[in-house]
């Protein structure tokens, strides 16, 4: 175990939040400084840390708690009768894990996806330097999970595999296959893998009872939510 007492954080000014429109967020990064170790990473998503590009963070708000942390148990998943479908469905994928990497393929993918999905967030427009600082990093727990069929890229999970579970850093996909319910497939397939990998959870980051986008995260039952520095299962 790693004396989490030991390590320096930082937290922002407040700025406008992304997914609350009346509020404004700060967010409290641990130490530039400090090597991405992988098990300083786990012990930072148990009290709720996130990772994007090279920094981990986490909301750090003044009067809000809206952003409450989730994660899937890997084992106990009690599928619905949408999510048979979507396994069933997209059946036909063949999924490989791979390092990250840049590649025309990958982008091209993510932008479309931002542009045609994300088009009112911050993360448009979409640019190469965008995709490389957010998701191409060169780091030994990350993966790339590349759902493919007969050969094209139908989506892209980028995962981190940590000692305690997979943590679902940023999914993208083909929008024009929307009947496939990519994004949800990629979860459930993250669901089994951590299973296969005998890991506790998926980390799936921040739910937000009143923000429409992550209403999906709690379709997925049992879930987990950090309230008052415990996991809760919902039920």
């Amino acid at each position: 175990m790693t004396s989490l007492a030991r390590l320096k954080f930082y937290a922002t000014q407040p700025h406008a939040c992304s997914y609350l429109p009346d509020e404004q967020a700060t967010t409290l990064f641990l130490d530039p400084s400090q090597p991405m170790d992988v098990q300083v990473y786990a012990e930072l998503s148990e009290i709720g840390f996130r990772r994007s590009g090279d920094h981990l963070y986490r909301p750090h708000c003044q009067r809000c708690t809206a952003c409450i942390p989730a994660r899937i148990p890997a084992e106990g998943i009690q599928l619905n009768r949408q999510q048979k479908r979507i396994l069933k469905r997209n059946a036909d994928l063949s999924v490989t894990s791979t390092r990250p990497a840049f590649t025309e393929e990958y982008y091209s993918l993510y932008a479309t996806y931002i542009e045609q999905r994300h088009a009112d967030g911050d993360m448009y427009p979409p640019s190469r330097d965008q995709f490389h600082t957010f998701l191409v990093r060169d780091l030994p727990f990350s993966r790339f999970y590349e759902f493919r069929l007969d050969g094209r890229l139908l989506a892209l999970a980028v995962t981190d595999v940590l000692p305690n579970g997979l943590s679902a850093v940023y999914t993208f996909y083909d929008p024009r296959e929307e009947k496939r319910s990519l994004g949800r497939y990629a979860i459930l397939w993250q669901i089994g893998e951590a299973s296969r990998l005998g890991l506790k959870a998926v980390y799936l980051g921040y739910w937000i009872k009143n923000c429409r986008k992550m209403n999906y995260k709690t379709e997925y039952r049992p879930i987990e939510l950090l309230v008052n520095q415990r996991w809760i299962v919902l039920s």
